[in-house]
C-alpha cells in the first residue's frame, strides 16, 4: 500500500504542483494509509515472531493448531483492527498532524497509545526472538541433537524475520522521535519530511532484505528473473532435467539485446518455418545431437 499508493500519490502531487486544499486532502489520506500500514506491520511482526516460536520451540501438536485458515484469519483480523483504530483516531482528530508538522495537544493519550501500540508489541517480539535463539542454542549444545533439514530452513527464516523486525525499527525510530519532539518545539520541515520518507522507504527494501538474508527467497528471485528474461518455464527442482523430457513445444528466447543467443524450438515449428522460407534454413540452422534444430535469432 505504501509503495503502490502513498509514494506514487506523492510523486503526482510534486509533478503536478498541487497546492492549498487539494494538497491537504491528499496529504491526509497518505498519512492515514501510512499509519494503518505502520500499525499492521507492528502487529504482523509480533504475530510472525509468535508463529516462529511455535514452529521451532513448541511441540508439533501445538504448532498443528496454527492451520493456514487460522493464520489467514489472524492476518485479516490485524488489518480490520488496525484500520478501525486508526479511522476512529483520525475521525476524532487524535492522530499527530503530519501535514503541518505539529501534533495535537493530547500528549498523555498519545503517550499511552505509543506504549500500547509500539513499545509493548516491540518488547514482546524481541523477547520471543531472544527466547527462540536461546532455546535453539541450548538444543544444539546437546551432542545427540540432530535436527532435520526443515528445522534449519525454519530457523534461517526466523532469523530473516528478526532482521526485518530490527530494520523496521531502525527506519521508523528516527521519525518517531522527531514526531514526539514536534509536539513541544518547532522542528525543521526539511528534517521532518526527510525522516518521514526514510521511514516509508522501509517498504522498498523488504525484497532486498529477504533476498540477501534467506537462500530460499534468493532462489525464488533468481527463478523469477529467468522466467521473465530467459525462458518460458522455470524448473524449481535443483536436479538437472534431462533434455529428453523437455516438452517439444518449449521455446527458449533470450531477450537481452547485444548477445548472440539461440532459440531452441520443436521440430514441428522447424518444419513450418522451412515450408515458409526454404531458402533461409540452411544458413540459419544448426543441428543438435538430439535431432533438434537451433535457430539463431
Amino acid at each position: 500500500m505504501v509503495v503502490g499508493v502513498v509514494m506514487p500519490a506523492s510523486a503526482i502531487v510534486i509533478l503536478a504542483g498541487i497546492k492549498d486544499s487539494p494538497l491537504e486532502t491528499v496529504c491526509s489520506i497518505q498519512w492515514l494509509l501510512s499509519i494503518v500500514c505502520w500499525l499492521v506491520t507492528i502487529l504482523s511482526l509480533l504475530a510472525t515472531a509468535a508463529e516462529n516460536y511455535a514452529r521451532l520451540c513448541l511441540s508439533p501438536h501445538c504448532y498443528s493448531l496454527l492451520t493456514n485458515e487460522f493464520i489467514t484469519l489472524i492476518m485479516f483480523g490485524i488489518w480490520v483492527v488496525s484500520s478501525v483504530l486508526v479511522a476512529l483516531q483520525f475521525y476524532y482528530d487524535l492522530l499527530p498532524d503530519y501535514c503541518s508538522t505539529m501534533t495535537s495537544k493530547i500528549l498523555p493519550y498519545q503517550a499511552l497509545t505509543a506504549v500500547m501500540c509500539v513499545i509493548l508489541p516491540g518488547l514482546i517480539t524481541l523477547a520471543l526472538y531472544f527466547r527462540i535463539i536461546m532455546q535453539v542454542r541450548l538444543a544444539r549444545s546437546n551432542p545427540n541433537f540432530k535436527p532435520p533439514m526443515a528445522f534449519n530452513w525454519d530457523y534461517s527464516l526466523m532469523k530473516t524475520n528478526m532482521y526485518s523486525f530490527f530494520c523496521f525499527f531502525a527506519f521508523w525510530l528516527p521519525f518517531g522521535i522527531i514526531l514526539c519532539l514536534a509536539s513541544t518545539r518547532k522542528i525543521s520541515a526539511l528534517l521532518f519530511y526527510n525522516l518521514a520518507w526514510l521511514a516509508l522507504s522501509k517498504s522498498c527494501v523488504n525484497n532486498i532484505l529477504y533476498a540477501a538474508c534467506n537462500r530460499h527467497f534468493r532462489n525464488a528471485y533468481i527463478n523469477l528473473f529467468h522466467y521473465c528474461c530467459c525462458k518460458t518455464t522455470v524448473t524449481f527442482s535443483r536436479r538437472s532435467r534431462p533434455e529428453a523430457v523437455r516438452p517439444t513445444g518449449d521455446v527458449r528466447v533470450h531477450i537481452i539485446p547485444g548477445y548472440n543467443m539461440y532459440s531452441y524450438t520443436s521440430p514441428q515449428r522447424a518444419n513450418r518455418d522451412t515450408a515458409k522460407s526454404p531458402g533461409k534454413r540452411g544458413a540459419a540452422t544448426r543441428t543438435r545431437p538430439n535431432g533438434r534444430d537451433v535457430y539463431e535469432l
